[in-house]
């Protein structure tokens, strides 16, 4: 029975081909044990980051629940905590077409006009006749959060006084407080950079999701491509180029300075160990300096940002090893842990497949003589002018490239980082139609009778400069 445990989570891998095999069979559309997930709770109002295994737990309120329900379901399931006899739980909610019926029957009783309103309805904390006191006791009785929810729907006195949209509302704001619901969503770009925008978008450089769609679009990432990137925000971009290219071509982040950049974002991808290979990281002194070894760039200027003290930095997506405690983020304002317990067998394979391996000598001189098909740089901290004039002769002619920027002027240095790259560019003949675009996005809530623009937004997603490579009269000269 021991070794039975022990093959099973993995702790004993005699037969490494069998191990492959079982990666390339497992179904990306369902969650594994140690795969990354992020969890919405209460449609938005928290999001949090997890690995799944055995002993991983959340806290919902004051409530601990387990996250192994959540191993083998598919990706969009609905959870909802409940109470047994061993504590708090997450319960799955499976919907049948009856209930699907229901919930447009009443969308659509919304929609019809009523003469009822909510003028006569005082809050004076009296209308609810169901104290605290009935509601442990509920509890103590094993009453759901459902159940709970109605008995107070129906102690209320001014329940049916409302208006339709108004005991939706009721309805919704009791439910996330005694019923809260988890959904299970698959962390990819867009679903990270999302989250990460909501909470703590200083983390990304204030990357907004179609900010990050415009870079990946004017880079033309596609499949055979090796992409060249400056990544400095958490490896959000690594991580989106690794995902499009689906395991084909390459994707190179080089870096200025000795230590190589943090990307510990590309953790949370579940990027199979083939991608992860694809993922490969190069100092700039390298890839400039030809076989003999001497540098044909200068060395790196003053204003370059020493990375080693950031890389050393938690974040957000750091997943310990195991004894410690995975640091997830939360609508607090702080880092919420999720604690894996040090004696449980998931922590021996919760591991991530580590990218952002070294590239070898002979991809280096691959690299070299026929140059990068693109490349993004997102470095809100560096001299991005400067950084591109290195950069570009990296480039195959015709090659595109995309340059990302939180701000467009600098107040405190009066520096256009943009505009004074693109119209050093534009002298020195290196690049064609250079156009610098600021993307613009608004969230639209779309409900019967309730379809407006969102009333919060955000007005700024920083911007971009884009243009084409091409071959220049000192570069002709050079050759």
């Amino acid at each position: 029975l021991w070794l039975y445990f022990l093959f099973e989570f993995g702790v004993l891998n005699l037969n490494p081909k069998l191990k492959k095999e079982k990666e390339m069979n497992q179904n990306p559309r369902v969650t594994w044990e140690g795969c990354s997930v992020l969890l919405d709770i209460n449609d938005g109002d928290r999001l949090v980051f997890a690995r799944l295994s055995a002993g991983a737990t959340l806290k919902i309120g004051n409530k601990n629940c387990s996250l192994r329900p959540l191993i083998g379901c598919p990706f969009g399931s609905l959870f909802q905590v409940e109470t047994g006899d061993k504590g708090p739980f997450l319960s799955r909610l499976l919907h049948s077409s009856e209930d699907v019926d229901l919930q447009e029957k009443g969308e659509g009783q919304l929609v019809v006009q009523e003469s009822r309103d909510n003028r006569a309805i005082v809050d004076n904390n009296k209308a609810q006749s169901l104290s605290a006191a009935d509601i442990d006791e509920m509890r103590r009785q094993g009453a759901k959060g459902d159940e709970i929810v109605e008995a107070l729907i129906a102690n209320s006195a001014t329940f049916e006084k409302k208006t339709a949209f108004s005991q939706e509302k009721y309805r919704l704001r009791k439910q996330k407080k005694y019923a809260p619901r988890v959904l299970l969503r698959r962390p990819f770009a867009r679903s990270i950079c999302e989250a990460y925008f909501k909470k703590y978008p200083a983390r990304i450089g204030f990357l907004r999701i179609d900010a990050l769609s415009l870079l990946l679009s004017l880079a033309n990432v596609t499949a055979h491509s090796d992409i060249l990137v400056v990544d400095m925000v958490g490896g959000l971009v690594t991580g989106a180029v690794a995902e499009r290219l689906g395991g084909s071509g390459y994707v190179c982040n080089t870096y200025l300075g000795a230590t190589p950049s943090n990307i510990d974002i590309v953790r949370i991808f579940n990027l199979s160990e083939e991608i992860c290979k694809r993922i490969l990281h190069c100092p700039l002194t390298e890839l400039t300096s030809d076989p003999t070894g001497t540098s044909e760039q200068t060395a790196p200027h003053e204003d370059v940002h020493d990375m080693e003290s950031e890389s050393k930095e938690p974040t957000s997506t750091d997943f310990p090893a195991s004894g410690e405690e995975a640091m997830v983020p939360s609508t607090i304002g702080t880092l919420e842990p999720v604690p894996l317990t040090a004696n449980s067998p998931g922590n021996r394979i919760c591991k991530s497949t580590k990218a952002g391996e070294r590239a070898s000598e002979e991809i280096i001189s691959s690299w070299r003589t026929n140059g990068f098909s693109s490349l993004i740089i997102a470095a809100p901290e560096l001299d991005v002018c400067n950084v591109a004039q290195q950069l570009l002769p990296l480039l195959s002619y015709s090659a595109p490239f995309v340059i990302y920027h939180q701000y467009l002027q600098v107040e405190c240095f009066r520096l256009l980082p943009l505009a004074t790259c693109m119209h050093k560019l534009q002298l020195e003949k290196l690049a064609i139609g250079l156009q610098i675009t600021e993307p613009w996005l608004r969230e639209y809530q779309v409900l019967p009778s309730r379809t407006h623009p969102c009333m919060q937004m955000s007005a700024f997603g920083g911007y971009i400069l884009s243009g084409i490579k091409i071959c220049s009269n000192s570069s002709q000269s050079d050759t």
